[in-house]
Order: structure tokens, then C-alpha cells, then sequence
């Protein structure tokens, strides 16, 4: 399986994308990450970027079982799990079919394992977007308190049309919108980091609070008061000082 790496230090990551990123989103943030102290794997989930032409799955299980796949490649016997929005879901479900493998998860702006809180309206909204341009951008402006240049959410939902397809799009909705693995998630002891946005709208800190907050037992929560639903974006070294020190927190900055 195709795959991006960053970095030989010891401490290895894989990184799922969200909803409207690919294998590249996380980019930003690098910058402010030691490759001699991390080791990160970021792959394209199927229908995304270099697997634009898979022919699926396209849901979460289909996403963790890819995760094991790449560690595998990598030789990692051990690993943690850095995932934004959907990537979080997917995290937890990757976690639960490898639980002895992982380290620690890291979410970012995460959905969790139940069902999402989305009335009818709303996800016929979302399901629009897989056709619909301006319904993707309206949802990123919107995730992102409405604080940000238009000219940017644009870009992200123009992009996003760009490096995956339709079909793989409105099945992800269906899988992180709907999949309830929230029994088998709130199993999990694996240490856990949620990280949220203050200004984030789609997924905001009260939710984490009620669910992952509130199901896990070995979690804790990072507010960044600058960010929405992209720190990848918004606050890229804030959010590498942030995942650096949990996954690596003996190092003495």
C-alpha cells in the first residue's frame, strides 16, 4: 500500500484524514515535528488521492483494517493513532481490532464511535455534498465558526472534489454519520488524547465531553482556543507541540 512517511525516531504514528483531506493534509503541521524523535505514516484512505481508483470498501472498517496494513509494511509492531474528524472514528475502530498493538490515540476534532447527532435536515445536507460544491464549502465555513476567509473554505471543498471521488465521499458520510461501535469503543484503555476547537461548530467541546469524555477511561482533553475544525490549518505548530508532547511526553522541550 502506497504510503507517506516523515522521519526515523522512535516513536511511530500512523495518521488518518478526515472527511475532506487526504494522505497530504497534515502537512502544515510538520514543520513543527522532530523526525528524530517521530516516525509518522500518513496513507489515502480508498477512493482518496493515490487510491482515488479503489474500488472500496469506502467505510471506516475498510479504513482501520488499511491502518494494520501499513504499520505491517512498516515492520511496526507497536504504533499510535493520530486521527482528524472521521480519521477519529476510524481511529477507535482501528484500536479495537489492534488495542494490544497501539501506544496511544490521538484525536483531532473527532466524531465518536456512536452515531452521529445529526437530524434528517441536517444529514441530507450532508449528503448533498457529495454532489454539491457549495454545500461543501458551506459545511467547512460553518465547522470553522464562520471566522475564516471565504476564499479558503472554498479551497478546501474545491480540493476536496479534486482528490477523491463522489461515490467514495457519500459512502464515508454513511459510515462515520451512522457506524455505532460505541459498546466496543468505550471498552478501550488505550491513553488517549482528544484534541478540540474552540471555534469548532461541527464537532464542538461539550460533544467530546458527552462521549469521548464520558465513555472512555483513559482520556483527556486539549482545547485550542484558536482553532476550529482544522488546527491542521488554522494553528499547524500549535497542533505539533500539542500531538508531540503526548506522543512523546519524557521529552524535555
Amino acid at each position: 500500500m502506497n504510503c507517506i512517511t516523515y522521519g526515523n525516531g522512535p516513536h511511530r504514528a500512523v495518521f488518518l484524514h478526515g472527511w475532506f483531506g487526504d494522505a497530504h493534509c497534515f502537512k502544515p503541521m510538520l514543520q513543527g515535528i522532530d523526525p528524530d524523535r517521530f516516525s509518522f505514516a500518513f496513507f489515502d484512505f480508498r477512493g482518496y488521492g493515490s487510491a482515488k481508483g479503489s474500488a472500496g470498501p469506502f467505510n471506516l472498517a475498510a479504513v482501520a483494517a488499511d491502518a494494520i496494513a501499513v504499520c505491517d509494511s512498516l515492520g511496526w509492531a507497536q504504533f499510535s493513532i493520530v486521527g482528524h474528524s472521521m480519521g477519529g472514528k476510524a481511529a477507535l475502530r482501528t484500536a479495537t481490532l489492534a488495542a494490544n498493538r497501539v501506544q496511544r490515540i490521538c484525536a483531532i476534532t473527532p466524531v465518536w464511535a456512536g452515531k452521529a447527532p445529526l437530524d434528517e435536515d441536517t444529514l441530507g445536507f450532508f449528503r448533498s455534498a457529495a454532489e454539491q460544491l457549495d454545500a461543501r464549502q458551506a459545511i467547512v465555513h460553518t465547522s470553522t465558526g464562520g471566522r475564516l476567509p471565504s476564499y479558503w473554505s472554498n479551497g478546501v471543498a474545491t480540493l476536496s472534489t479534486k482528490t477523491s471521488t463522489s461515490r467514495a465521499f457519500a459512502d464515508y458520510l454513511e459510515s462515520w454519520a451512522l457506524d455505532d461501535f460505541d459498546d466496543e469503543a468505550a471498552k478501550l484503555t488505550n491513553e488517549t488524547l482528544v484534541i478540540a476547537g474552540r471555534h469548532d461548530a461541527g464537532v464542538p467541546e461539550q460533544f467530546i465531553r458527552d462521549t469521548w469524555l464520558k465513555r472512555l477511561s483513559n482520556v483527556r482533553m486539549a482545547l485550542l482556543p484558536e482553532s476550529g475544525h482544522y488546527p491542521m490549518d488554522e494553528c499547524p505548530l500549535i497542533l505539533a507541540a500539542t500531538v508531540s508532547t503526548f506522543l512523546d511526553p519524557s521529552h524535555v522541550t
